[in-house]
């Protein structure tokens, strides 16, 4: 482009050498905005970082700027506050909100010896932590870093111009221009630069890629119009390629939030047993507690009065309840007998908290992040198209694999940090065309990683900004859709039956 522009110069075009300039200059800056606005966007993850940390030096507690943060500094972390940095809890415990990292929407208890990440919400304790990064190598600064990685490296596969690269490109570049400088060799003739210069415009493949999306513009209009907002049209075309789909569990497969899914008086009716419940956990923040006190005020229930409330950390709450001690929380508050209470829910991949006195429990509250409804036909449909299904997860085993049978995923990994997802999908797209799916800032590195990333459109904008396909809803059916849709560009009747898992 740059030596027609030269050429349309020479021979005085000059109408011409300002509109391929423009032109060009136009399609270029048009990427890299996209380009920009995404890394913009992602660098907004830094502004959940606190810019203060409580530093122990010499035993005193000092406030500094938490990017000065040393390896080997011990700091404090009170309740509420962002954890500025990596480390091991040497004092303390309490619930971490981790779905920063993981998505995972319940709290994970901690203690001494535990590692904590920079950008997760002590919710409750105070904790002393051992750094053991700096603020620039946090968990959270990782995970801008493998996004970027994945967007520059997506730019460079992704632009249709390179697969004219090379040896071949140079040679046929040096036949098209050679008539354009052979005039001063064997006598100017501008008819021949003139022609020259047209062929040059007419072989650069800037012309084909612009003439791409013209041909595809009627396919990203009608998934437009369905709810599903494709960024290119390349991604229209690897939507029909692809061969597996990995979803992210929280917030893609299930709703994102615990919902109460049972509740089992002991000892009196359920009424009595939600108001005691009630009574007990109206003052607690942690995310459990809430949901309960959301149920009782909607059945129009009253608290009992309470006295010398007290959150003990990490584990539940305790309250005098007409003189006498009440306890709600998890089942080390109630020892040994507390087990055969909470193994059937443990074993359906369920949270349970339990209610009693010293004495007794009086009876025990269960909670599951809910599956969406359409989960298991959208498996149902990328099965017909014959593309597996997998799902990659930060929750734990148990939990991930409960989900993964109810719904019919073909493949379970979870505890996985972003940086596994990334690998996990690395691994994949050695053998497969493979479309990721997911919400949440966590799923941001591998939803630029895959083939085909798609956001959920109610997710992080993080998540949006990096994927290549963003639902404006929650409808998960629109993925085989979109797949669907795609395969009207990209021919995927040979999808094979082998699967490496």
């Amino acid at each position: 482009m740059v030596a027609a522009t030269l050429g349309s110069l020479l021979l005085d075009m000059w109408d011409e050498a300002a509109f391929l300039v423009f032109l060009y200059g136009t399609a270029e800056g048009i990427e890299e905005y996209a380009y920009t606005r995404t890394r913009s966007s992602i660098r907004e993850l830094l502004k959940m970082m606190p810019s203060k940390a409580r530093v122990l030096r010499n035993e005193i507690e000092k406030e500094i700027p938490a990017e000065e943060l040393r390896i080997g500094d011990y700091f404090i972390v009170k309740p509420g506050e962002l954890i500025p940095t990596d480390g091991i809890i040497v004092d303390g415990k309490a619930s971490i909100d981790e779905s920063t990292l993981t998505g995972e929407s319940i709290p994970v208890e901690k203690e001494v010896g535990m590692k904590v990440f920079a950008g997760t919400i002590n919710l409750d304790g105070i904790l002393v932590v051992n750094a053991i990064a700096t603020f620039k190598d946090s968990s959270l600064s990782k995970l801008i870093k493998l996004v970027e990685e994945a967007q520059e490296q997506k730019s460079r596969t992704q632009l249709f111009i390179e697969r004219f690269g090379g040896k071949i490109y140079s040679s046929r570049f040096a036949c098209i221009t050679s008539p354009i400088f052979s005039p001063p060799i064997f006598g100017l003739d501008s008819e021949l630069m003139r022609r020259g210069v047209v062929l040059l415009v007419a072989a650069a493949p800037c012309a084909l890629v612009m003439s791409t999306p013209i041909a595809i513009a009627a396919g990203i209009g009608r998934a437009s119009r369905s709810g599903v907002l494709i960024k290119g049209g390349i991604h229209l075309e690897n939507l029909g390629k692809i061969d597996v789909v990995a979803f992210d569990k929280t917030g893609t497969l299930t709703i994102g939030k615990p919902t109460i899914t049972d509740v089992v008086p002991l000892n009196s009716n359920q009424e009595e047993f939600l108001r005691l419940a009630y009574t007990l956990e109206r003052f607690s923040e942690h995310p459990l507690a809430k949901q309960i006190v959301e149920k009782a005020e909607e059945m129009g229930l009253k608290p009992l009065e309470v006295e010398d409330f007290k959150v003990i950390t990490g584990v539940g709450v305790k309250a005098k309840i007409d003189g006498k001690e009440y306890y709600a929380g998890k089942s080390e508050l109630f020892g040994e007998k507390a087990y055969k209470y909470i193994e059937k829910f443990s074993s359906e991949g369920k949270t349970a908290i339990l209610i009693g006195d010293e004495s007794d429990v009086e009876g025990i509250i269960a909670f599951q992040d809910e599956v969406r409804q359409e989960a298991k036909k959208t498996v149902e449909e990328l099965h017909k198209l014959g593309i597996k299904a997998v799902m990659l997860t930060g929750d734990n085993e148990r939990v991930a694999r409960t989900i993964a049978k109810e719904v019919g995923i073909d493949f379970v990994r979870a505890n996985l940090k972003p940086e596994d997802k990334v690998e996990v999908i690395n691994n994949l797209k050695r053998e497969f065309h493979i479309a990721m799916v997911g919400d949440g800032i966590n799923d941001a590195p591998a939803l630029a990683t895959a083939t085909v990333g798609i956001a959920m459109g109610v997710g992080a904008d993080v998540a949006i900004e990096a994927a290549d396909v963003a639902l404006t809803g929650n409808d998960l059916l629109k993925v085989p859709y979109a797949i669907n849709l795609g395969e009207g560009q990209s021919s995927s009747a040979f999808k094979t039956s082998f699967f490496p898992f």
